[in-house]
């Protein structure tokens, strides 16, 4: 049976993957019983918020996407907006187009003789913008951008604040801020397991959203002294705010588990492509892709404090597209200022000498890593051990520390030895990595950062939809029951200190993506009252002074609703 079994979980598995597997009746039927909390039940909420201009109007969708319709109710604000989206899209524009485009920016919005002059601006960067040639239009731009920011964070701000944008904000605060259960969600087919606990796919009821659910068994937890290794982890993805990085949008409790809600990433890892699609290796424009994406998620890492200390291909997903994320961050630590690292953590053919010589430590051990992870995608095989090589820990450890690396793989140019070698010098003060030299290398020629960061460039590989890039359903074996383990109420409190619910920067991604944030906000929608019988249609009426809701209610019987 487990062929079958296998199958079944399969097919559910990619039909949920298609397209959420939920019709749009059936999720419109679900998405009726949702509403925003109401404005005078949310004042607790609108005091705890930490009135930070970057945090509410930039990082936070909700909060960014309120901000930016509350400046369209303002001629001069809408201006500091247009010209900042306009500096956005230069950044990202190719190159053959971005002069051209910088001086129509400097015509637009810089020279006093235009309708769409930013007055606010300083009288000595005006001065300077009036008398600004072409050599100088970049960096005047850069002096605006800079004053404008500062001038979005002043009295635009506050008066967001007391708006009725700000308030729909509150409400939506006071939504994402719900109790999250397991009956949120449907679970499909195991993926795969851990330490801790299986990891399988789920999807999100009211918006169709596919993830992958870590989920740490509550007793196998306490039986290995888990807990602390656990929380970390669940923190640091909390900090984590990349594209390059898998996503944690839910923490959660069950009866039985801790429950991890990730970014589902279909395409398999890249150990599986290095040795199991075509020939071992991957082919050069997809190993400098992925090196790429791989370098601007270690560098976001390492600016809040991260060291990874488990870069391996084996760790790296692609999602639908194509593109790839960092995962499993149980073995990364938060630097402490003025401090470092002397604790042995990695995979053995990955470790840094220094790791391996029990040395202090920071940030340079990922570019190690990530040298051997180059390596192995070009010439299907790690620097210190050839592919199925028989040879133990120790002799890894000593060639890592004293031999030098070959290049005998006919894909090994210039550029590629040249970055390997300088990730891979046995050094840390000589090892690439520690500036940002490795994004003027010629290994990454055909790279744009900026693009590639913004995710404008195309994949060079897209895996097959088709393909479930997991066990089979029979291989993954199951967890036997952990015996004689109680809970206490310092568990009980560690569990509760876990389960945060939703993760605020996905959470509204995830709403805004899939048509939530669309439909709760649309005047016209209807509000089913399960109790009463009743259903409600709301009305929204928006200017820039007011917002108010009005309520039409039409009796209805069965799954009817009419409207007067």
């Amino acid at each position: 049976m487990g062929g079958l079994d296998n199958l079944i979980a399969n097919t559910a598995y990619l039909e949920a993957r298609k397209s959420g597997d939920v019709d749009a009746k059936e999720m419109q039927k679900r998405r009726r019983n949702l509403a925003l909390p109401k404005i005078e039940e949310c004042a607790e909420i609108k005091k705890s918020l930490t009135m930070d201009y970057e945090s509410i109007c930039e990082q936070q969708p909700i909060g960014k996407s309120f901000f930016r319709e509350f400046l369209e109710t303002v001629p001069e604000y809408l201006k500091a907006r247009e010209f900042l989206d306009e500096v956005v899209a230069w950044e990202l524009a190719e190159d053959h187009i971005k002069d051209s485009y910088l001086e129509g920016i400097v015509n637009m919005y810089l020279k006093n003789c235009s309708n769409s002059y930013l007055k606010f601006l300083s009288a000595d960067l005006s001065s300077k913008c009036q008398a600004a040639g072409k050599d100088d239009f970049e960096k005047v731009t850069l002096s605006a951008r800079e004053e404008t920011n500062a001038y979005l964070k002043g009295k635009p701000f506050d008066d967001y604040q007391t708006s009725p944008f700000f308030d729909k904000f509150v409400q939506w605060k006071g939504f994402e801020r719900q109790p999250i259960n397991e009956k949120l969600f449907d679970e499909f087919r195991v993926l795969g397991k851990g330490g801790f606990g299986e990891v399988c796919a789920i999807q999100v009821r009211n918006t169709g959203k596919m993830y992958a659910c870590k989920k740490l068994d509550k007793k196998r937890l306490k039986k290995k002294g888990g807990e602390k290794m656990a929380l970390l982890e669940k923190e640091i993805l909390e900090k984590v705010n990349s594209r390059f990085i898998v996503t944690l949008s839910y923490a959660y409790q069950s009866k039985a588990a801790l429950c991890l809600v990730m970014s589902l990433m279909n395409g398999g890892d890249l150990k599986y492509h290095i040795y199991n699609v075509g020939e071992r290796g991957l082919e050069m424009d997809r190993v400098i892709f992925y090196s790429a994406q791989i370098t601007c998620g270690m560098l976001h890492l390492h600016s809040i404090q991260i060291v990874y200390r488990d870069m391996k291909p084996e760790n790296v997903l692609l999602d639908d597209d194509g593109h790839c994320r960092l995962s499993d961050l149980g073995l990364a630590v938060e630097v402490k200022e003025g401090k470092s690292i002397n604790q042995r953590a990695g995979t053995n053919g990955y470790m840094a000498p220094e790791i391996l010589n029990e040395e202090n430590y920071t940030y340079s051990v990922d570019w190690f890593a990530m040298g051997c992870s180059i390596y192995e995608m070009v010439a299907g095989r790690t620097p210190f051990k050839d592919f199925k090589e028989k040879v133990d820990k120790s002799e890894v450890k000593r060639r890592t520390i004293e031999d030098e690396v070959k290049f005998e793989h006919a894909n090994f140019d210039e550029p590629t030895k040249d970055i390997c070698k300088a990730f891979l010098a046995k050094k840390p003060a000589d090892r690439l990595g520690t500036s940002n030299y490795w994004e003027g290398h010629a290994f990454f020629k055909s790279i744009n950062f900026h693009r590639l960061e913004a995710g404008l460039i195309d994949p060079p590989f897209v895996p097959d939809p088709s393909v479930v890039y997991a066990k089979d359903v029979a291989d993954i074996a199951d967890f036997s029951e952990v015996r004689g383990i109680e809970f206490d109420d310092k568990d009980k409190k560690f569990f509760k200190k876990f389960a945060t619910g939703a993760i605020p920067i996905p959470w509204q991604e995830e709403v805004i993506q899939t048509g939530l944030f669309e439909d709760l906000n649309n005047p016209h929608r209807l509000v089913a009252d399960s109790k009463s019988g009743v259903c409600f249609q709301h009305i929204f009426a928006t200017d820039c002074n007011f917002l108010s809701d009005f309520l039409i209610v039409s009796f209805h019987s069965d799954e009817s609703c009419s409207l007067n």
